[in-house]
């Protein structure tokens, strides 16, 4: 039986503020996981067509994730993560930026916050992303940001559906 889990996604331009909270049907260990480690993030962190192809990542305090988005032509748009506060199982913090091929920054980039908690199996993600500029967070919002992060959390959805599935049946 599906339950019917939370989500919400709301843009504060006032504050240049976007607040996600997206909740998981899973456990907690298993979303921090798909959060925080390359091979699982790079299985959803685009959104369809588009693949995510992480070239490094060091997920640990002053750590960094340099990724690429890759569309069906082989077109890489490069961005990277650079993780800056990790309490294990619960939080973390990074800035995100769009970067060309040899990391370096683009654009302004922006402040993620995420906040992990449980109850009774279901996991929630509570996103907020700061941006510092107003016009970095509009152009955002014109490519599609709203829509496409969507997808990738729908897409988290079902890895985590069937993870928990083949988890079940591999126990039995």
């Amino acid at each position: 039986m599906k339950k019917n889990l939370f989500f919400s996604f709301i843009i504060d331009k006032s504050k240049k503020t976007v607040y996600i909270v997206k909740e998981y049907t899973a456990k907690k260990d298993l979303v921090w996981d798909a959060f925080t480690k390359q091979e699982i993030l790079d299985q959803w962190w685009a959104p369809k067509p588009w693949k995510s192809k992480s070239k490094y990542m060091n997920f640990e305090d002053g750590g960094k994730r340099f990724y690429a988005m890759v569309n069906t032509e082989g077109e890489k748009y490069w961005s990277v993560q650079e993780y800056n506060s990790i309490i294990p199982q619960t939080s973390f913090k990074m800035l995100n930026a769009f970067a060309d091929k040899d990391e370096n920054r683009v654009l302004p980039g922006s402040d993620w916050d995420f906040i992990f908690s449980e109850n009774n199996g279901i996991t929630k993600v509570s996103i907020t992303i700061y941006n510092e500029s107003l016009e970095r967070m509009e152009q955002q919002i014109e490519m599609g940001f709203q829509g496409g992060f969507t997808m990738t959390l729908i897409a988290l959805e079902k890895i985590l559906e069937n993870s928990s599935q083949n988890s079940i049946s591999n126990n039995n």
